[in-house]
């Protein structure tokens, strides 16, 4: 398994998703999203799994800031979402193209 979480350290799920990989001695490698956005590709490479719409936390400052209740253009937020990392829901759980948003042992489980 080759595990990515990203996500903020002030994110609860964020560190109950650290937890669940450490209890389990599965190495995982942590991006801060506040230092780090997601790239382009790796951006894409979530979305083949989850929809764009799932990725976006609603009750973000920069959400209701960007106005983005009003866009509906996918590449439009797309580009907000590579350029305001605050907008994503985290943890972002990545295992090559398989992919989780939240906090999802269920999910995790199957990949062990």
């Amino acid at each position: 398994m080759n595990i990515q979480i990203f996500g903020t350290k002030k994110c609860f799920d964020t560190k109950k998703a650290e937890r669940y990989f450490k209890e389990r001695n599965i190495k995982f490698q942590f991006i801060d999203l506040n230092e780090k956005a997601l790239s382009k590709g790796e951006l894409q490479s979530v979305k083949s799994t989850i929809s764009l719409n799932e990725l976006i936390n609603k009750d973000a400052k920069e959400y209701k800031t960007l106005k983005l209740d009003q866009i509906r253009g996918v590449e439009i937020r797309e580009e907000l979402l590579l350029t305001h990392p605050k907008l994503y829901k985290t943890p972002i759980v990545r295992n090559g193209r398989k992919a989780t948003v939240g906090y999802q042992p269920e999910v995790w489980k199957e990949w062990e």
